[in-house]
């Protein structure tokens, strides 16, 4: 019995390690092709804000969120 639980727990711990590397190597690629925000949606939160965004503060944003992905 004990044998048996053993070698569930032996499986169950390098089944969850590589399935968690394949879905993250998964949403990183996903991310990368499919980004969550453009340059244009960035346009329209700050314009949203009252501010009127010139390229400059615009790439700037870009850049910050490309630093987290």
């Amino acid at each position: 019995m004990w044998h048996d639980i053993l070698m569930i727990v032996i499986g169950l711990i390098p089944g969850l390690v590589i399935g968690f590397l394949v879905s993250r190597k998964v949403m990183m690629k996903y991310l990368k092709k499919n980004p969550p925000i453009n340059e244009e949606m960035i346009k329209t939160l700050m314009s949203g804000m009252g501010r009127t965004p010139n390229q400059k503060q615009v790439n700037q944003m870009m850049k910050q969120m490309q630093k987290y992905m």
